[in-house]
Formats: structure tokens, sequence, C-alpha cells
């Protein structure tokens, strides 16, 4: 890597640790864990095999969907979009709560 990639890589880590708020700093360690997720389980699928490809795309469809879920609740609590979403944070968490709970219903069902 030259320099000026490095440094840039640098300023990068010092600015998000500087100035990103500790709630969006959990919700991006939750992003990561899900994704973290859905690569040990696609990785799983591939070494060992689909058998039972419900339970695989269950599991994979739900890491998936809990990203999504975590990128739309650090969206809307970031101060800074604040004037495009209206409402608090706290509305937007429950948001997040809410459909995490139809998701594992609809992943328990799916599981059979």
């Amino acid at each position: 890597m030259s320099a000026s990639t490095t440094d840039i890589l640098r300023r990068l880590a010092r600015d998000y640790a500087d100035e990103t708020p500790l709630r969006l700093k959990a919700i991006d360690a939750y992003m990561v864990f899900c994704v973290a997720v859905g690569v040990a389980q696609f990785a799983y699928c591939l070494l060992v095999g689909t058998f039972p490809y419900n339970a695989f795309l269950a599991g994979f469809g739900s890491a998936v969907a809990c990203f999504v879920f975590a990128a739309n609740l650090r969206t809307k609590t970031n101060a800074k979009n604040a004037a495009q979403f209206a409402g608090p944070p706290e509305s937007a968490f429950a948001e997040f709560v809410f459909c995490h709970i139809i998701l594992h219903f609809i992943v328990a069902n799916f599981l059979g």
C-alpha cells in the first residue's frame, strides 16, 4: 500500500473513533456480527452440505434481514439524518424490535 492510502485509512479510523457516537458504534458492531454469522453459515453450507436446506435458508436469510434492520436503525438514529426522519430514536428502536419479532416468527415457521 502506498503512503497516501495508509494515511487515508488511518485518518478514516481516527475520524470514526473520534466522531462516531457510542450508540452508532454499538449498532456497527452488531452489523459486523450479522455479517460474520452469515459468512459462517455460508461457509458451513459449502463445507458440510445443504442438508437441511430450509435451516440454511432460514438462518442465512435471518442474518441478512438482521443486517438490513440494523442498517435502518443506524440511519434513523444518526443525528446527522435527523432532518430526514421524523420522530425520536426510540421509535426507530421500537420498529427495529418489532421487525425482529416478526422476522423470528417467520424464521421459526420456515424451519418447520
